[in-house]
């Protein structure tokens, strides 16, 4: 079973992808009550860390319920990543995890994310300089390449790996790729083949339902998938993974009363954390998967997106579970 430093992981352990704005300490929460073996942060700038700036220090605040947690930072800079490093250790994570894949344009601009697959030599320095800089467990997120002509991954992740890095998660999609096309994973099987890895390969990337988890685990034989997308609105979905392995066949999905009680209690977990207005508008990506499937929603659906104020959401959930308490959904 694989291990990342110390922490000992179950086998083939599902990870929630650090995602901005999504994988927040109520979504945390929820996902990690639905399975989720090993939960990330959203990805937090070391330049805002060090300027003390308000939005990258809230993203600190880690729980015990959560663990084991990794907190994930990006930066190009070598003094802001090491005084990161430092910042962020006082929060206690289990692992500190660096973003080399975030492949939006603002972080790449600045060499940073994705940007520094185009100087794998400073990807290798910066991984070794904050290996050395804390007792913390290092881990990667990062992607096959900067463009299909530069993939070089198993040289990459052995050479993460050779100065202390303690697992790396692989995005099957070049940078150039964004999240267009299909993930590509076989240069991710071809990093957990070589016989010189030593360290959990996490696939990233397209696991969308429970077969695509078990094709990753049995075909291309990685030591566990990290969730993204399609977590979104759907912590259930750790679990519905699980339920597959073990029985292989599908769990029931969710029942009405059990989506509109996650949803509330994501509604105000996050309103409790940020606040009214930030609480009430960084929920507003998860109602659609929350109530997918349900036909003539649209109505109840936009005054969940819409609305700046959450007594009025709230309105809308008892709406939704009065009207359409008796749908049954299918998996």
């Amino acid at each position: 079973m694989p291990k990342i430093g110390d922490i000992q992981l179950p086998d083939f352990p599902l990870l929630l992808a650090p995602m901005e704005d999504v994988s927040d300490p109520p979504f945390r929460a929820l996902c990690k009550e639905q399975g989720a073996d090993v939960v990330y942060t959203e990805f937090i700038s070391s330049e805002g860390l060090i300027r003390d700036a308000a939005k990258s220090v809230m993203k600190l605040d880690i729980y015990e319920k959560e663990r084991p947690v990794g907190i994930q930072i990006f930066g190009a800079n070598l003094d802001s990543m090491l005084q990161s490093v430092e910042i962020v250790e006082k929060s206690g994570p289990d692992i500190i995890d660096i973003n080399f894949g975030c492949p939006v344009k603002k972080v790449v601009s600045k060499g940073a994310g994705a940007g520094i697959l185009k100087d794998i030599d400073l990807m290798v320095s910066l991984t070794k300089a904050m290996v050395e800089h804390t007792k913390l467990p290092i881990t990667v997120k990062t992607r096959l390449g900067w463009d299909s002509d530069s993939i070089k991954i198993v040289e990459v992740a052995e050479r993460l790996q050779d100065v202390g890095c303690k697992a790396i998660s692989i995005h099957g999609r070049t940078r150039v790729q964004m999240y267009k096309g299909e993930a590509d994973w076989r240069p991710i099987a071809e990093v957990k083949n070589n016989q010189r890895m030593h360290i959990p390969v996490f696939g990233n990337g397209d696991v969308d339902t429970p077969e695509m988890a078990m094709k990753m685990r049995d075909e291309y034989g990685l030591d566990g998938a990290m969730i993204g997308r399609a977590s979104i609105g759907y912590p259930w979905f750790f679990k519905e993974v699980k339920h597959y392995f073990k029985t292989g066949t599908h769990a029931a999905p969710p029942t009405m009363e059990e989506r509109v009680q996650a949803a509330r209690r994501h509604l105000q977990m996050a309103i409790d954390w940020k606040g009214e207005q930030l609480g009430v508008f960084e929920t507003r990506r998860h109602y659609t998967n929350y109530f997918k499937g349900i036909p003539n929603f649209k109505e109840y659906r936009m005054k969940m997106v819409t609305s700046d104020h959450s007594v009025d959401v709230f309105e809308a959930f008892d709406e939704v579970m009065e009207k359409f308490g008796d749908f049954e959904f299918v998996s």
